[in-house]
């Protein structure tokens, strides 16, 4: 690297000791430095090639040389004393080429990194395939590798921030626009599916749709990071029926077209074993009904068949989950059927504790499970036939029904990803309060399917983005198998927990007054993490922002529905049964 003819912003200080991995520099007259600025100075070596260190502000400070009190500040200023302001940056080594780890000189020039210098100071230059993330401090663009979230050198993404200040939410769907529009997934680019969970207002409903607030210094950021400025072009929206509509309209009221509503029949309740994520509270893992919860489970796995829209079990027909909860608590009320369906080990109070919960559970997930509602009528999700982002509407939901979408819907599409047994295509699943949903104390099942994606996800092509206020309350093996780590603005009381120890102290400290934009990303390859200013959403972030809806949302699966079609009623294509009219 030859850095003769660029001018310095100053010299190694000699008054500090210098390390090959931190080192001080005494800024020059007229020259200034300011926290993430990237250098770059060189030692020369007897007998071997020069050494080029290169590194990250990571403190700045500023004091009166000559100054011997306190006071003296007022003498100075005044000029019947003299001193001489001198600023000093602490610099933090990024990189050092060729790899012979010497401190840099007391007194070698330093200067500003810029063009390949500064590509290779954070390892850009190393970055077969670059996520564009943002732009640093001075204006140039940061990267992410992403072979460190495609699962082929590590994966899935943790952010961490306060609610409405951090702009968590906002940065992981830029995340996901900037892989999907970037051209690192090359020809995989059309089959990569993103699945988002939508828990908080109808903001994510309008991912679609351009956002009426874009400006043209925005769509020159975008530029600069080599994206285009537009919403995301392929998207599916889903959202529970209402509660109390017999046709099962979805439950949204910002966005009138383009949704589709989602729900499980009885049938699929049943065969699927889909019970235990009624109870999928932590709590409920620490009550002793949780062996009633798997009991009755599989006894309506192997009892319950189809029954006009409905299910059948013991010659009785079951149309509403209600009626499915009654007639479980009955037949566990009655001593004559009660060890069928608990176990003759279980006592008569944690049956009891077990009916009282359920019955519980009629009022929340009464509208998710349905035999009332056509069983030939599309509604699962299922991102491999969805469009390229699904995202999943949990926000007028009870927090036992959020629970159980999430904890179903990663079932289901982690047993997918299995059956296929191929990390490609990939599916990135963006899951908001993870903290609520994988605690650090107790189990429960979408604790277990979590845990899963975490540590098995990326050998099958599943990437957890997770993003939630503290991530001191996180289980620990999420947060440590998450290979990217970024940080908004944060609580006092959290910035002090070891689970931000990546950070620098002075990072830290600026972490609690950062302002909503502003991340902190830390990639294995950088042992600095690197703060990054990503663009405003090109995309309405909410109803109010929302443009003209594209053409492809004013279609949906319940809009195409046949409005005729009865409940219960043949599938095409299904052979008649004796009872079927001929015609």
């Amino acid at each position: 690297m030859d850095l003769s003819g660029q001018t310095s912003v100053g010299r190694v200080l000699g008054t500090a000791d210098a390390t090959p991995l931190q080192f001080w520099v005494a800024v020059a007259p007229g020259e200034y430095l300011q926290l993430d600025d990237v250098v770059v100075t060189r030692r020369e070596l007897p007998d071997q090639q020069p050494v080029t260190i290169a590194g990250v502000v990571t403190a700045v400070r500023a004091r009166h040389e000559g100054a011997q009190f306190e006071s003296d500040v007022f003498a100075i200023a005044d000029g019947t004393l003299p001193a001489q302001v001198q600023e000093a940056a602490e610099i933090t080594t990024t990189r050092v080429d060729p790899e012979l780890y010497v401190p840099p000189s007391p007194g070698a020039p330093v200067h500003r990194a810029a063009g390949d210098d500064r590509s290779r100071a954070l390892y850009f230059d190393r970055m077969e395939q670059k996520v564009p993330l943002g732009t640093g401090r001075d204006g140039m663009p940061v990267f992410l590798n992403f072979e460190f979230l495609n699962g082929q050198r590590g994966a899935h993404v943790s952010i961490s921030g306060i609610s409405g200040v951090a702009t968590k939410t906002s940065f992981a769907t830029f995340l996901l626009y900037s892989v999907f529009r970037s051209g690192v997934l090359g020809g995989e680019a059309v089959n990569t599916k993103a699945l988002i969970f939508n828990v908080k207002g109808e903001d994510l409903l309008f991912l679609d749709h351009p956002n009426s607030r874009l400006t043209e210094s925005t769509a020159s950021t975008y530029a600069k990071l080599g994206l285009t400025a537009q919403p995301f072009p392929d998207v599916s929206v889903y959202a529970p029926p209402r509660a109390g509509d017999p046709s099962g309209t979805p439950d949204v009221s910002s966005r009138l077209s383009g949704v589709d509503s989602f729900y499980w029949t009885l049938a699929e309740f049943c065969a699927d074993s889909l019970l235990p994520y009624v109870f999928a509270d932590a709590d409920d893992e620490r009550q002793q009904y949780t062996m009633v919860v798997h009991s009755v489970a599989a006894h309506l796995a192997k009892t319950a068949v189809p029954a006009d829209g409905g299910v059948a079990i013991d010659g009785v027909r079951l149309g509403s989950y209600a009626d499915l909860v009654d007639f479980v608590v009955a037949q566990l009320a009655d001593e004559a059927s009660r060890s069928f369906w608990a176990g003759s080990a279980v006592g008569l109070g944690t049956v009891n504790a077990f009916s009282r919960r359920l019955i519980g559970s009629k009022k929340d997930l009464g509208r998710l499970i349905r035999g009332d509602l056509p069983t030939n009528r599309a509604h699962s999700v299922n991102t491999a036939e969805s469009s390229q982002v699904t995202v999943v509407d949990l926000h007028n939901l009870p927090d036992r029904a959020q629970r159980f979408v999430v904890g179903v819907t990663l079932k289901s599409e982690f047993e997918r990803k299995e059956k296929a047994g191929t990390a490609k295509p990939l599916l990135f699943v963006v899951l908001d309060e993870l903290n609520k949903y994988a605690p650090r104390e107790g189990t429960s099942p979408i604790k277990e399917i979590l845990l899963d994606i975490a540590e098995r996800g990326r050998s099958l092509g599943v990437v957890l983005i997770g993003a939630q206020q503290t991530a001191s309350e996180v289980e620990r093996r999420i947060v440590a198998n998450s290979a990217i780590r970024i940080v908004g603005r944060l609580d006092p009381a959290e910035a002090s927990r070891p689970e931000y120890g990546f950070l620098p102290p002075a990072q830290r400290a600026r972490a609690l007054i950062a302002k909503p934009g502003t991340m902190f990303i830390g990639q294995p390859e950088l042992p600095v993490p690197l703060v990054v200013e990503f663009p405003f959403p090109a995309w309405a972030t909410r109803p109010a922002e929302a443009g003209p809806a594209p053409r492809a949302t004013l279609r949906s699966l319940t809009q195409a529905a046949d409005a005729f079609a009865v409940v219960g009623a043949r599938p095409p294509g299904a052979a008649l049964s004796d009872d079927d009219i001929p015609f």
